[in-house]
């Protein structure tokens, strides 16, 4: 078989057609680009998903299914029920899509405006994923050139967030420039393997509702009872439970409060409980 190249495709002196060069260029220039930026991931990819395929379905049946619908003597109007609900999960889905990749930063820096840093906080990242709020309280820490550390420990799910490895938040720990003040750790939070009263700053966002059953669930902020210091500040965002959460710090003795996080920028709307232990 003889090959062909075609009249636009020049030849080097080696041979090899240039548009292949300038295609293995272009994927090392990505491949270097990849390797010096953070990437912190697809929360819930599974949900990104299911957003869109589920409307293009609604869409599809709107277009193909019979309008209206015979059901013996009644008579439904099925297309605007699929248009309806196809938008209406389009529209979820672009704003789910709006805080993977723009709002999370913004709640982060939201999440972390509540504790007034000095430098010298030890910090701990309670289900940190690809460590978005770590390396954030981190790079603060770093920043007034203080003597804090930051630690995050995950069991790292594939499931709760697309690409989730240690060795990805190790990437992103390195990328950030922030190896001499990060730690990770592979642990649950309901058995964390750290002494009483380690902590200044407890953060955590997105994590305690995936811990299904209610009693590890209460656990595991036990465990973030223990681990923080008298008159340290727990800083816990979710988009469900809060209320849950507010109401076992508060058993402890905690002064609890709870702030809305911005509508636009979080999806689902994701609010944050703000809690200091006692002295």
């Amino acid at each position: 078989m003889t090959s062909v190249t075609t009249q636009t495709d020049k030849i080097d002196f080696l041979g090899v057609p240039q548009s292949r060069i300038l295609l293995d260029t272009a994927t090392k220039r990505r491949e270097e680009l990849m390797a010096t930026k953070a990437d912190y991931g697809i929360d819930a990819p599974a949900v990104l998903r299911n957003f869109f395929l589920f409307a293009f379905l609604c869409f599809i049946a709107a277009k193909f299914v019979p309008s209206p619908l015979h059901l013996g003597p009644v008579l439904l109007g099925v297309r605007p029920m699929f248009l309806w609900t196809g938008g209406f999960l389009f529209v979820e889905g672009c704003l789910y899509l709006l805080y993977v990749k723009y709002g999370k930063f913004r709640h982060r820096d939201f999440i972390l405006a509540f504790h007034t840093w000095r430098g010298d906080e030890q910090v701990l990242d309670v289900g940190c994923g690809r460590g978005l709020l770590l390396c954030g309280a981190a790079r603060i820490i770093a920043s007034v050139n203080g003597t804090g550390h930051a630690t995050g420990i995950d069991i790292w799910s594939n499931v709760d967030m697309g690409g989730n490895a240690i060795v990805a938040t190790q990437h992103n720990i390195n990328v950030e420039a922030l190896t001499n003040h990060c730690t990770l750790v592979s642990a649950g939070a309901q058995q964390m393997p750290f002494p009483d009263a380690q902590f200044n700053v407890i953060v955590s966002n997105l994590c305690l509702h995936n811990i299904y059953d209610a009693p590890t669930r209460h656990k595991a902020l036990d465990e973030i009872i223990r681990v923080l210091k008298p008159g340290g500040q727990a800083l816990l965002s979710d988009y469900k439970l809060t209320s849950e959460y507010a109401k076992h710090l508060r058993t402890a003795g905690f002064e609890v409060t709870k702030k809305r996080g911005s509508f636009w920028a979080t999806f689902p709307p994701l609010a944050v409980v703000i809690a200091t232990k006692p002295q």
